[in-house]
């Protein structure tokens, strides 16, 4: 009997077997993160450095945008790398570190849509309490728990995942190292049961968090719906509909790709489901928030065009 330690590396699924294919699912992956890159850099630098947008609200963006570009920088370039090089090969040490990496930012990305749902609440429901209920400690405070949290279920799962012993070989049915495809390699029933009743608890707690996430929005659009203003009806349902849209895809489809039973399993299934939980929402969250957000496109309009003037000044500024 192997063990996880006899494996030097693992096979992950292909997502073409043709050359013209591959080369084509490369560019496409390339530009996407670039994309995400370009989104998310460009959120980070404007929240940052605009102190307009130094609310808790933005607060929380620049987070949610510091997970999103860890989150696809763990799974898609190897995936890149992979179909440009015609390899399907990722070391053991690489997928344990993908592991440990896309359980960490995915789980603490979760628990920061939670929070973002509770600090719309807050500022729609509450207002005036808003100042008292997310001050700038609380803030700090709620971030670095939904970091901490996702660190320690990481190493968690992490440990729990590798200590299993493997012998069903080492071909992966999934472009990434997730857990569902790993435990199938399992030789161990009971570190396989260990580590689904591990999933199913955080499964579990992912449900709860989904829960509060629709009780806070319900409260919110009840609220809304109160505003005599049309202007306010539409501002607050542009700040709240992206953070729900994005929060149903994650949720649906990762807890699908992860408690999916066998016998709905394939290849083209695994793919979809789990580029659409670990590729998409990194992608569309910077045009989803910029793109329905006057003040942070204000913002981003006036970062370019201090870029513009400090790189090209115009005549007038110049001496004689």
């Amino acid at each position: 009997m192997s063990n996880g330690s006899s494996i030097t590396h693992f096979l992950l699924l292909a997502f073409a077997d043709t050359r013209e294919l591959q080369l084509l699912h490369f560019w496409l992956f390339l530009g996407i993160y670039l994309a995400a890159l370009l989104g998310n850099g460009l959120i980070i630098t404007a929240i940052a450095c605009d102190h307009h947008l130094h609310t808790p609200m933005y607060f929380f963006l620049l987070n949610l945008s510091l997970l999103d570009l860890g989150c696809i920088s763990t799974t898609l370039p190897k995936a890149m790398a992979n179909s440009l090089w015609d390899t399907r090969a990722i070391s053991f040490s690489g997928c344990v570190a993908q592991v440990f990496l896309f359980v960490t930012l995915m789980t603490a990305e979760f628990y920061l849509l939670t929070i973002m749902s509770y600090d719309r609440y807050v500022a729609i429901c509450k207002p005036l309490h808003y100042g008292s209920l997310l001050g700038s400690r609380a803030c700090v405070h709620m971030a670095a728990a939904a970091w901490g949290s996702g660190f320690l279920r990481g190493l968690l799962h992490t440990a729990n995942t590798f200590s299993t012993p493997l012998c069903q070989g080492n071909g992966l049915d999934q472009f990434f190292c997730e857990i569902p495809q790993i435990l199938k390699l399992s030789c161990s029933q009971s570190d396989y049961l260990r580590e689904v009743g591990l999933l199913s608890f955080s499964i579990f707690l992912a449900f709860l968090c989904f829960v509060f996430i629709v009780v806070s929005y319900v409260l919110i659009f009840r609220a809304v719906m109160r505003v005599p203003s049309q202007q306010g009806r539409q501002k607050a349902f542009s700040t709240c509909l992206p953070d729900l849209a994005v929060v149903s895809l994650f949720i649906t489809t990762g807890v699908f790709s992860y408690m999916k039973p066998p016998s709905v399993s394939s290849s083209f299934l695994n793919l979809v489901v789990s580029f659409l939980y670990s590729v998409v929402p990194p992608a569309v969250n910077p045009l989803i928030y910029s793109m329905r957000n006057q003040e942070l496109k204000d913002a981003l309009r006036k970062l370019i065009r201090n870029q513009h003037y400090s790189c090209c000044p115009s005549a007038t500024s110049m001496p004689p």
